[in-house]
């Protein structure tokens, strides 16, 4: 089922939409549940995001992130119980007629990831998604996937409204205090974040260069996970070489890689590191 037309209108105002329980209870129970046994043991060589926990260092009891890294493109990794899930949910059928109404044609996958940020983590600093994939021409766009709660309290998304046809930026230095990530991109004058209020099941839905990034996660508690898409469309021409498109049939589209140095004048693209 695709999109309303006052949903249409608020997405090309905004560069971003939610979309109000997509998922249910039980197969967010199943999300989170997966993904938490896979995390048991703390990071897991190849799948977690090992580099941003230090790997080799002492654990951090401040940090909570040591033991829950993020993990990368979990759909690659069949051989692992979260890997034929998050494909499944990456290719669901539900999402597709939203992403096409977005994109204004077919969408290919082209990246998962699952964050668990428990009590006490820091967030991420405001950046695009874009100067990480590197589409052209156009953009990527998230599915952002709720598997708690996110809002204030807990270290929700926030999105900065008026930035969707934003150039990509050259990303400042983060404060890494607040963000474990080393980029931020300063919103334009006048422009301030809008915090999202998400509930588990909830899809927030928003575009490349929309300016975006979330805060700590300040509760006594509460995880904010959430499972993480970002897709492209198929008029994609060059994409950054960390990426792999895969239609919603299953099949996988060669693209070209992306060798523009980009805002920052560099040969390689990072890793995607949104939320």
């Amino acid at each position: 089922m695709g999109l309303s037309d006052e949903q249409r209108a608020r997405y090309a105002r905004d560069g971003y939409l939610q979309v109000r329980g997509l998922f249910g209870p039980e197969e967010i129970a199943e999300i989170r549940e997966t993904f938490m046994q896979m995390a048991k043991d703390g990071p897991v060589s190849g799948l977690s995001d090992i580099p941003r926990a230090r790997e080799g260092a002492p654990p951090d009891s401040a940090d909570p992130l040591q033991f829950y890294p993020r993990m990368m493109h979990p759909h690659r990794h069949m051989d692992k119980p979260v890997g034929p899930l998050a494909r499944r949910y990456m290719l669901e059928p539900r999402l597709e007629p939203v992403l096409r109404d977005l994109f204004g044609e077919a969408p290919y996958a082209a990246q998962s990831m699952f964050y668990f940020k428990p009590p006490g983590a820091r967030g991420q600093d405001l950046h695009q998604d874009n100067f990480y994939l590197r589409v052209k021409p156009g953009t990527c766009l998230a599915a952002w996937v709720a598997v708690d709660d996110a809002d204030a309290g807990n270290g929700g998304m926030m999105c900065v409204p008026e930035t969707a046809r934003l150039d990509i930026a050259c990303p400042e230095k983060a404060d890494p205090a607040l963000s474990f990530t080393t980029d931020r991109v300063v919103p334009p004058a006048g422009l301030t974040p809008e915090m999202m209020e998400l509930r588990a099941g909830d899809v927030l839905f928003f575009n490349g260069s929309v300016i975006h990034g979330s805060t700590p996660n300040t509760s006594a508690d509460r995880f904010r996970r959430s499972l993480i898409f970002h897709y492209v469309p198929e008029s994609t021409v060059e994409l950054s070489h960390y990426y792999q498109a895969i239609g919603f049939d299953g099949e996988t589209h060669a693209i070209a890689v992306n060798m523009d140095g980009g805002p920052c004048g560099e040969t390689t693209a990072l890793p995607a590191g949104p939320h």
